[in-house]
C-alpha cells in the first residue's frame, strides 16, 4: 500500500471512529451540571430530574435518595447515585432516563436502508452485581431495542459499551418534540420481564423490555452510580467528549433554567402585583413553565416585600413576561425582584 493509500485508510478510520467534531448525542453525560438541587428524596409514583437532562421514574418501587455524587472514575469529578432507603422485594418499575429532540437525530438516518448503528458507552459501579438492561425507545413509532450489560465487580467502576443496530423502520420526527429516550432499568417487576429481551428494533412490548434485570430495590444496602455517558454514530466507542462547564450548562439550559440574583425590573401595576419582562440566558426547546423556587423578594427602593406567586403570559422561547403576586409594595413604582441565595429564584421548564 502506498503513502498516500495508508494516510487515506487512516483519514476513513478516524472518520468511521468518529474522532473528530461534535460526537456525543447527550448532554451532561458527565453529570456536571445538576440546576435543581443536588439530592432528592424519592418515593411513590413520581417523575423526579436529578442532573440536568436526566430523570428518574418511580412506580411505587422502595423509596430512594437520588443524587449528584462526587464518587467518580478518574477523569470525572460527578456522577448520579441511587441510593435504596426502603427496599422493595416486589418491584414495578424504577428506571433512569434521558431524552432527545428528533431535530438532533437526523444524521442516525433512521427508517432509511441506511440508518445508522449506534454505540452507547458509560462508566457505572454498584454493590449489586449482575444483569441490567438499557434500552433506546423510538416514541415518534413506538419502537424499541434493548441490549443487556453485566456489572462484574462490586463497587468497581467499569465502563460498559453497547451498540445497537440502526433501524430501517420508522422516522424521527424532524422537530422539537420527544423522538428517543436512553433508559437504564434498575428494578422492574413481571410486566417488564416475563417476555423475550427484544434485542432487535420492532414495535415496543411491556413484557420484552427488562428481560433478565436485576432488583437494585431489595436491599437498602444497594447502591448505583453512573457517569461518563455517551451515545455516538457508529460501532466503535470513542474517548469521552469533554466539554466545559459552561458549554454544557448552555446546553443545559435550552430545557430548564434557574433564574436568580437580580432577575428583573419591573413596574407595579397595583400594591401587590409587578409585571416584568424577563429574558432568557439561553432560548428554550418551547414555551416553558415558569415557577417560584425558594424566596424571592421585591423591592420598590424603600421597602423590601417577598413574591408569593408567579404567573407567565406572553411566553415565548427567548423571554416570558411575568406577573409577580408579592407582599406590599409601592404602587406604580419600579420593582427590582431578586433572590439572595444561589438556589433561590425563578424556573423556567421546558423539558422534554
Amino acid at each position: 500500500m502506498t503513502k498516500a493509500a495508508e494516510l487515506a485508510k487512516m483519514g476513513e478510520i478516524l472518520t468511521n471512529s468518529q474522532i473528530g467534531g461534535r460526537r456525543n448525542i447527550v448532554i451532561n453525560g458527565s453529570q456536571i451540571v445538576s440546576q435543581r438541587g443536588t439530592s432528592f428524596s424519592l418515593s411513590g409514583t413520581a417523575d423526579t430530574f436529578i442532573t440536568d437532562r436526566f430523570l428518574i421514574s418511580n412506580s411505587d418501587t422502595g423509596a430512594w435518595t437520588a443524587s449528584q455524587s462526587t464518587d467518580s472514575p478518574t477523569g470525572f469529578s460527578n456522577s448520579l447515585k441511587m441510593d435504596c432507603t426502603t427496599a422493595d422485594t416486589s418491584p414495578t418499575f424504577l428506571t433512569l432516563m434521558t431524552r432527545f429532540e428528533g431535530q438532533d437525530l437526523q444524521h442516525l438516518k433512521k427508517g432509511t436502508s441506511s440508518a445508522e448503528k449506534t454505540t452507547l458507552s458509560f462508566f457505572v459501579k454498584s454493590n449489586k452485581t449482575g444483569t441490567y438492561i438499557a434500552e433506546l425507545r423510538d416514541i415518534d413509532n413506538n419502537r424499541t431495542i434493548g441490549k443487556a450489560y453485566t456489572i462484574s465487580s462490586a463497587d468497581t467502576w467499569e465502563q460498559k459499551i453497547i451498540t445497537f443496530d440502526g433501524d430501517t423502520t420508522g422516522a424521527f420526527g424532524n422537530d422539537n418534540g420527544n423522538s428517543l429516550q436512553i433508559i437504564w432499568y434498575l428494578a422492574v417487576g413481571s410486566v417488564y420481564n416475563s417476555g423475550t429481551l427484544a434485542t432487535s428494533w420492532g414495535s415496543r412490548v411491556n413484557a420484552n423490555t427488562a428481560v433478565g434485570q436485576v432488583n437494585l430495590a431489595d436491599s437498602t444496602d444497594n447502591e448505583w452510580y453512573i457517569t461518563g455517558i455517551q451515545l455516538e454514530v457508529g460501532e466503535q466507542a470513542t474517548p469521552f467528549e469533554h466539554r466545559s462547564f459552561g458549554e454544557e450548562l448552555a446546553l443545559c439550559q435550552r430545557y430548564f433554567e434557574l433564574l436568580n440574583g437580580g432577575i428583573a425590573m419591573g413596574a407595579s401595576d397595583s400594591a401587590t402585583t409587578t409585571q416584568a419582562s424577563v429574558q432568557y440566558k439561553q432560548s428554550k426547546r418551547t414555551g416553558a413553565t415558569i415557577a417560584k423556587s425558594g424566596t424571592v423578594y421585591a423591592n420598590d427602593g424603600a421597602t423590601q416585600g417577598t413574591v408569593s406567586s408567579v404567573a407567565s403570559s406572553k411566553d415565548f422561547t427567548g423571554g416570558v413576561l411575568i406577573t409577580f403576586t408579592t407582599s406590599s409594595i409601592s404602587n406604580n413604582e419600579v420593582i427590582f425582584i431578586y433572590a439572595n441565595n444561589e438556589a433561590d429564584g425563578i424556573t423556567a421548564d421546558a423539558e422534554l
